[in-house]
C-alpha cells in the first residue's frame, strides 16, 4: 500500500514539473512577441514596431503676391468714332454704304432729296468726315430726316476699347493702368489683355456705378466692335506672406491648423492665422514660414507625429531608424553566425 502511494506521488510530481515547463515556455514566447510589437503599450510604443506611413500630397509655402479682382461686363467700341449728320433735311433717296463698309474722308455715303412737292428736284450728298468703317446701321432709303438726324456712325475698327461699369463699392480699388482679362462669348475661355486708360470722375446716381475705359494691349483680329465683353479687372495686390490653398486648412472651433511635414517625414499640427483670401488662396500671416512643406491632401487620417510619405515629391521619405537591442542584450547577430 505504501509502495502504491509512493508511485502516485512520483507521478503527481512529474505532472507538475511538465506543467511548469510548459508554462515557462509559453510565457517566454509571449514575452518575445510583446517585445517585437512594442510591449503592452500597443503599436508604436516599443522598440520593435515600424510605424506605417500615410500617403499625402503637399505644397511648399512660398511668400508671394495675390491680386484681388472684380468682375464686370462691358461693350467693345471703337476708340475714335463720329456721328454723321446731313446738312439739310429731306428724304433719303440713296444709301451708298452698309454696316461694316470702309469709307474715306470726303466720300459720299448717302443722298438726301430736300425738295418739296412741286419744287425743283436736287440731291444733297452726305459726306464722310473721317476715314473709318460704318459701325452702326445706317438709315433706310425713303426715311425722312432733318439736320439733327444721325445718318450713321463712322469709327476706326483697328483701334478698339472696352467701356465697362464698376459698382460703387469697388471704386476705391480701381486705378489707371490696372490690367484686365477680357473674355468674349464667341471665343469661350480665351483671354484678351487690356488696361484701364480712363476712369469717370463721377458715379452714375441711377446705376450706382462708375464708368471705366480699357484699351487692348495689342491688336486682336478676332475682336470686333459691338461684342459683349466679360471683364476680370485686377485691383489690389497683397504680398509679404506665404500663400496656401484653402483645402489645406483644418478647422476646429473657429481656429485653423495646418499639418507641416518635418525632415524626418513626420508631421506636426500647427495653429495658424489666416489673412486675405483671393479666389480660394489665403495668406498665412502667422504660423508658417517661407519654404515649409504643408500637407494639402490626406489630412483626415493624420495626427501629431504621424509618419507620411509625400507623393508630390516635395519631401524625400526618411525611413524610421532600426529598432535598438533590448536592454542588456546583444542585438541581432549577423546572418550566418551562431
Amino acid at each position: 500500500m505504501s509502495r502504491k502511494k509512493g508511485t502516485t506521488a512520483i507521478v503527481v510530481v512529474g505532472i507538475l514539473a511538465v506543467t511548469a515547463l510548459a508554462v515557462f515556455l509559453i510565457m517566454g514566447s509571449a514575452k518575445k512577441k510583446r517585445a517585437a510589437m512594442g510591449g503592452f503599450g500597443g503599436f508604436g510604443g516599443g522598440r520593435g514596431f515600424q510605424q506605417s506611413a500615410t500617403a499625402v500630397r503637399t505644397v511648399v509655402a512660398k511668400n508671394q503676391t495675390i491680386t484681388d479682382f472684380v468682375y464686370t461686363n462691358g461693350e467693345i467700341e471703337t476708340q475714335k468714332s463720329i456721328e454723321v449728320f446731313p446738312s439739310i433735311g429731306g428724304k433719303v433717296v440713296e444709301m451708298m454704304v452698309s454696316l461694316g463698309s470702309s469709307v474715306k474722308q470726303g466720300e459720299v455715303i448717302a443722298y438726301i432729296d430736300p425738295s418739296e412737292p412741286g419744287s425743283y428736284y436736287a440731291k444733297s450728298p452726305v459726306i464722310a468726315p473721317i476715314d473709318g468703317s460704318i459701325i452702326t446701321s445706317p438709315v433706310k432709303i425713303g426715311q425722312k430726316v432733318n439736320a439733327n438726324s444721325v445718318i450713321t456712325k463712322i469709327g476706326d475698327i483697328n483701334n478698339l476699347q472696352i467701356t465697362a461699369k464698376v459698382p460703387e463699392r469697388y471704386v476705391a480699388d480701381i486705378a489707371i493702368g490696372q490690367k484686365a482679362e477680357i473674355t468674349l462669348q464667341a471665343y469661350g475661355e480665351e483671354k484678351f489683355i487690356a488696361s484701364v486708360v480712363r476712369i469717370s470722375p463721377v458715379v452714375d446716381p441711377a446705376t450706382r456705378t462708375k464708368e471705366i475705359i480699357l484699351n487692348f494691349d495689342k491688336h486682336y483680329d478676332k475682336v470686333n466692335a459691338g461684342m459683349f465683353a466679360r471683364v476680370k479687372l485686377f485691383t489690389v495686390d497683397f504680398g509679404g506672406y506665404p500663400v496656401i490653398q484653402q483645402d489645406a486648412f483644418v478647422e476646429n472651433s473657429d481656429e485653423y491648423y495646418l499639418y507641416i511635414v518635418k525632415d524626418d517625414s513626420t508631421v506636426t499640427k500647427r495653429k495658424v492665422t489666416r489673412g486675405k483670401n483671393v479666389d480660394g488662396y489665403y495668406q498665412v500671416i502667422d504660423g508658417v514660414s517661407n519654404g515649409e512643406v504643408v500637407v494639402l491632401e490626406g489630412m483626415l487620417s493624420l495626427y501629431e507625429g504621424a509618419k507620411v510619405r509625400d507623393i508630390s515629391g516635395n519631401v524625400e521619405f526618411v525611413e524610421a531608424a532600426p529598432p535598438a537591442p533590448p536592454a542588456g542584450g546583444k542585438g541581432p547577430k549577423p546572418e550566418g553566425k551562431k
